[in-house]
């Protein structure tokens, strides 16, 4: 663990060692500081702020709201008012990436308050709102920049800014950035980025990934780290209730919330679907809720954000998509409906509860499928939970070889097979090759038997079986393989038909409609018909249709 005990010497007088001045922060920024509530840093603060001003590559590892923020914000602020060169335009000195929208707009909320009556700009950059106006903001040029992976490229893309001046560097949440898949995104940025630069990597954990991600970013990096990876704020009260499913969770809930009517709470669930359906659920019956999860639209986040917020809406249902974007410190509740897949993210959740010293209560609510996923919980933070109600079900301790049947939310999808270890999901390689063994037995149902065949049959380019009127691929004369002696030839001998005549111009002109001769449209007509097949309706030709209405609206009309 690294310190920095020697940063306190020749500290002001009058000043306690743990004042930010004694840290190095300047003066003004103290005031401001003061004024907005904060006089002592937190411990990753301590550590951090003297090392980021001395120009270290940095790793932090925090707890989620310890004031991870403050902890680089301050040290760039610094080092960019002592630089008083001002940004090109389309250009950024400081590059910092979160992996959520509702991240990045709280970080550049807490910079704002940092660098008031400062020259300083800042810009936010995230998906859901307007690229063009975020375009126009990059124009003139910003001092820091907050921005979501995906949109940044699309506006690197566009030349809307270009990363060619960054110095400074900041990875926040890492590891949440890997789990949703950035990881490609992040190294096209670090190619864009120059080399010479000051990288700050925090995150709340350190999986295997963090660290190798460090490796290819980072220069000789410091770690600091205040807590073990894993370990839940200490003023977190955990509880779980062990239920027979859905509808047990449901009562658990309804019954903790009347208890609770002064209390704020955030309730996760795994997946989209079912935040909003439980949502519109206790809406219905009278509690006051919102609900935030990546089907949401920028304003209807913004605004669930802002009424949970202000007290408005006492309970948030949301998917882990906030899980590390809400930093509201009258959570009093946290309720894990449904329990996390990954374990780490069971720590941010009961993160959000708890903050800036206060108390909280997280309560999880365990099915009997789920209870692998309790096991791994509790073997990463190093505790057993306590039991509020309910009976540990029998296979807690070795649930791994039974849990293949997925979780509450996906039972289907494993097939019932209960074979796999893992999380139940297809994800190990066991399970792939069981979920793929299923989807073949499935596949003989008499409704898809015919479509899976004939398609598997064109892949291996076999002769395609003649399904009659209602296959397109079977009766449209296009997909035939000779189709490339046809474009020099108008009417000529190089069609597909034998006796090659020339009176298929059945429209009276030698428009040839995509290289392809109108005349033989006419004569596979005629010759289906006359083997006694009826005429046939659809396709993607004009030759399904009779009259002489038009070619390609037709068509277009037929294949929608």
């Amino acid at each position: 663990m690294v310190r920095s005990g020697h940063s306190r010497c020749g500290a002001p007088k009058g000043y306690a060692l743990t004042n930010f001045e004694s840290l190095g922060v300047s003066k003004p920024i103290v005031a401001t500081l003061f004024q907005l509530g904060i006089e002592t840093p937190t411990p990753i603060q301590e550590q951090a702020i003297p090392l980021l001003l001395q120009g270290r590559d940095l790793i932090g590892l925090a707890q989620t709201g310890t004031g991870k923020t403050a902890a680089f914000g301050l040290p760039l602020i610094e080092k960019l008012l002592a630089d008083e060169r001002r940004p090109d335009n389309r250009t950024t000195r400081t590059l910092i990436l979160a992996p959520t929208r509702e991240l990045v707009n709280q970080i550049a909320d807490n910079l704002k308050k940092f660098i008031r009556k400062s020259p300083l700009r800042i810009n936010v950059v995230v998906g859901g709102v307007s690229i063009n106006k975020q375009q126009l903001q990059l124009e003139k040029g910003t001092d820091v920049l907050v921005a979501t992976p995906g949109r940044l490229l699309d506006l690197v893309n566009r030349r809307a800014i270009t990363l060619t001046t960054v110095r400074y560097l900041v990875l926040d949440e890492a590891d949440q950035m890997l789990d949703l898949g950035f990881v490609h995104d992040l190294r096209k940025i670090a190619k864009l980025v120059p080399k010479k630069r000051q990288t700050m990597l925090f995150s709340a954990t350190m999986p295997k990934a963090i660290a190798d991600l460090a490796g290819e970013y980072l220069v000789d990096p410091v770690k600091v780290e205040v807590t073990p990876p894993g370990k839940a704020a200490d003023k977190v009260e955990q509880y779980v209730h062990f239920v027979a499913g859905k509808n047990d969770k449901t009562e658990l809930l309804r019954k903790s919330l009347t208890e609770n009517p002064d209390g704020r709470a955030i309730v996760f669930l795994r997946t989209k679907h079912g935040a909003e359906k439980l949502m519109k659920h206790l809406d219905n019956i009278g509690y006051s809720v919102a609900s935030i999860h990546g089907n949401k639209s920028q304003g209807q986040r913004e605004r669930a954000l802002k009424a949970f917020r202000d007290g408005s809406i006492k309970t948030l249902i949301a998917t882990d998509v906030a899980a590390r974007g809400i930093d509201i410190p009258a959570v009093s509740h946290v309720y894990n409906y449904d329990l996390p897949e990954v374990p780490d993210a069971y720590v941010h959740r009961i993160g959000r509860t708890a903050r800036a010293g206060r108390d909280g209560i997280a309560i999880a609510f365990c099915a009997p499928d789920e209870a692998k996923l309790l096991r791994d919980i509790e073997r990463l933070m190093g505790i057993d939970i306590a039991v509020a109600s309910g009976e540990p079900p029998a296979n807690i301790s070795n649930s791994g070889p039974r849990r293949g049947n997925g979780n509450g939310n996906n039972r289907n999808r494993g097939g019932g097979q209960g074979r796999g270890e893992g999380r139940g999901e297809g994800r190990g390689d066991a399970n792939r090759s069981e979920h793929r063994g299923s989807r073949q037995e499935r596949r003989p149902r008499p409704e898809r038997t015919g479509r899976n065949e004939d398609f598997r049959g064109q892949r291996r380019g076999e002769t395609t079986p003649d399904l009659g009127p209602d296959n397109d691929l079977v009766s449209t004369s296009d997909f035939r393989p000779s189709a490339k002696p046809q474009r020099p030839a108008h009417g000529g001998p190089n069609g597909h038909h034998a006796n090659g005549e020339p009176s298929g111009h059945h429209r009276g002109n030698g428009r040839h409609a995509h290289g392809r001769p109108a005349r033989k449209h006419g004569e596979d007509r005629g010759q289906h018909q006359a083997q006694g097949g009826e005429p046939r309706r659809e396709g993607n030709g004009g030759n399904r249709r009779g009259g002489s209405g038009s070619r390609n609206g037709g068509q277009r009309r037929e294949r929608a």
